[in-house]
């Protein structure tokens, strides 16, 4: 008696759900396409031509980073359109504290079982995030792995490469004095940092993610904490290319309290005066909900506040500028001072 031959779809994995997957998305990736790159996947590598976009001295700068317990929220709620925006965000910006550009991204999607409709959702943001930060996204991974997640769940990995020319980078250590000006540049939210506890906030809270939005009109809970991160490429490039800035830290994990001083020499420190700020309703009522001290909610959270730029007091007038003109809010939160 013969035995039935066993497939790959027998063990899990569906390799013509994947083919197809890859035609939804050529689109998407084609939409991002920038001088420097063509914008189309299927090959073994991506690649980019510095040269091509005019760069001259440059100096690589590359980042990768997650959504973390936010996609949590984008599963329950089915929202899968936007935690693709937060994956580029989070890199991107990282990348821009060191003064550089983003030039092509990658992503890594790795699932239990491939749902097209939702993997198509959750590139869609991607694309939409490479789109915003000016860079191509220029290939991925799209891993079905029977066993490794339940039902329904899925992760995602980013991963950017940038560049800056030799002479902008940041930070500028030898630039920076105590008593330069700092400015807070405003978030949308709690971008994708704090998720954990803000999950944990949810549940004493006693609402559902379908619950009205306590902070924020015409929403649910649900639709409100999605709200993706910010990326700031586009309004603070230009800002660095200009070398106005000394410094600059993206508030992610850790809060203004720990990134803050990562832009900054040993010898100085940050002194941010936390009343400088309208701090957005979404905070206020995570802290008064969970009960969360000032101390803990400045870690885990940024509280309002996306990046924070270093300046020297006769540039400080002319980033506040170009900032309120790049459609950013923007405050002097603080200065430096001798550690």
């Amino acid at each position: 008696m013969s035995k039935k031959g066993l497939t790959y779809a027998d063990a899990g994995v569906n390799i013509d759900e994947g083919d197809r997957l890859v035609d939804r998305i050529k689109p998407l990736v084609k939409a991002t396409r920038r001088i420097g790159a063509d914008g189309s996947i299927g090959g073994f590598g991506g690649a980019f031509d510095l040269k091509a976009a005019g760069f001259k001295d440059p100096v690589l700068i590359s980042g990768t980073d997650g959504v973390g317990t936010k996609l949590r929220i984008a599963i329950d709620t089915g929202i899968l359109n936007t935690v693709g925006i937060d994956l580029v965000a989070m890199c991107v910006n990282d990348i821009l504290a060191n003064g550089a550009e983003p030039l092509f991204f990658l992503d890594y999607f790795a699932t239990g079982h491939l749902e097209t409709d939702k993997a198509v959702a959750v590139v869609e943001g991607i694309a939409e995030g490479c789109k915003q930060s000016g860079a191509a996204l220029i290939g991925g991974e799209t891993a079905e792995m029977p066993g490794m997640y339940e039902a329904g769940d899925f992760d995602l990995a980013g991963f950017v490469v940038g560049a800056v020319e030799r002479d902008q980078m940041l930070p500028r250590h030898n630039d920076m004095a105590a008593g330069d000006p700092l400015i807070g540049v405003a978030s949308s939210g709690p971008h994708s940092n704090g998720y954990s506890l803000i999950r944990k906030i949810v549940e004493v809270s006693g609402l559902t993610w379908d619950s009205p939005s306590p902070f924020s009109q015409g929403q649910t809970l649900g639709e409100a904490l999605i709200t993706p991160t910010k990326i700031y490429i586009e309004s603070i490039l230009p800002i660095i290319k200009d070398g106005l800035i000394s410094g600059l830290a993206h508030i992610t994990g850790g809060g203004l309290t720990e990134n803050t001083p990562r832009m900054l020499p040993k010898t100085l420190k940050a002194d941010i005066d936390m009343s400088a700020w309208d701090r957005p309703e979404v905070f206020n009522w995570l802290q008064e909900t969970g009960n969360v001290a000032d101390s803990e909610m400045q870690r885990a959270f940024n509280c309002g506040i996306g990046l924070v730029l270093a300046v020297k007091a006769d540039k400080m007038t002319e980033v506040l500028e170009k900032l309120e003109a790049a459609g950013e809010k923007a405050w002097v939160i603080g200065q430096l001072a001798d550690a």
